[in-house]
């Protein structure tokens, strides 16, 4: 069961506050950058925009959970689950949890891109996955693939799960904290086809939060996750001929 957590109501609106103040920051040198018509600031989808975008979120999540860890005299380890007495068993629960969840999920994607397309609604991937499929550049990649596995997960069950589930659950509406979470986590990504995907995806992790108590379980189910689609995304660009046709968008 879900410990008690020891975060204020000022502690936390200023966390959001600063997020959306880090947000609105890179929104806006994102519009004077492309102003300027500099390489890599052209266009919406072109790296250096999607660069400060996951930056100014994702990046910034990781200095504000710092300090707000530290406000409330906890260290970053001890944040992030890796303390806790029962690191094993949830890490092999989020593993069996991805096995379990990645089925229903795709599954899920595939019913929503053809629902989407009998309705004639033409889906619209993540800049991220734009940038990866078009991106020459190995170091565009490599940066890419490093904030898939590994800034986005850390700083979204952080959050998600570590933050507002907790928070919103000890106000007293724990039935609310499931769906309010996990609709949040869905509407970030602002891809319609992966919502219903994403909100179940998210209930999942919250889950595994709630059952083991330590952050890195939904953090590693959430970094698996990421990276089975990246490979996934990978053959589907490159060596479409070895996956099945109900995992081959490009069909």
């Amino acid at each position: 069961m879900l410990s008690a957590k020891p975060w204020r109501i000022e502690t936390v609106c200023l966390l959001i506050a600063a997020q959306i103040f880090f947000f609105i920051l890179g929104g806006l040198a994102i519009v004077l950058l492309q102003k300027t018509g500099l390489p890599g600031f052209k266009n919406l989808d072109d790296f250096g925009n999607t660069l400060i975008a996951t930056l100014s979120l994702q990046g910034a999540t990781w200095v504000l959970m710092i300090i707000f860890l530290r406000f409330h005299g906890i260290g970053l380890a001890e944040g992030l689950g890796f303390k806790k007495g029962n690191l094993l068993f949830s890490l092999a629960l989020a593993l069996g949890v991805i096995i379990v969840i990645l089925p229903v999920v795709l599954w899920l994607q595939g019913v929503s891109l053809t629902l989407m397309e009998k309705i004639h609604w033409k889906p619209h991937n993540e800049e991220a996955v734009s940038l990866l499929t078009n991106s020459a550049s190995v170091g565009e990649q490599i940066y890419l693939g490093f904030f898939a596995v590994v800034l986005a997960p850390v700083a979204e069950e952080f959050i998600f799960r570590g933050v507002l589930f907790p928070f919103i659950k000890q106000l007293g509406f724990p039935k609310t904290a499931w769906i309010v979470v996990s609709l949040l986590f869905a509407l970030i990504h602002a891809d319609a086809a992966v919502f219903i995907p994403l909100f179940v995806l998210a209930l999942a992790f919250t889950w595994l939060y709630q059952t083991t108590d330590n952050l890195l379980a939904p953090i590693c189910a959430h970094a698996s996750f990421n990276g089975i689609n990246l490979v996934l995304l990978v053959l589907q660009t490159s060596f479409p001929q070895y996956l099945p046709p109900w995992l081959n968008s490009s069909n």
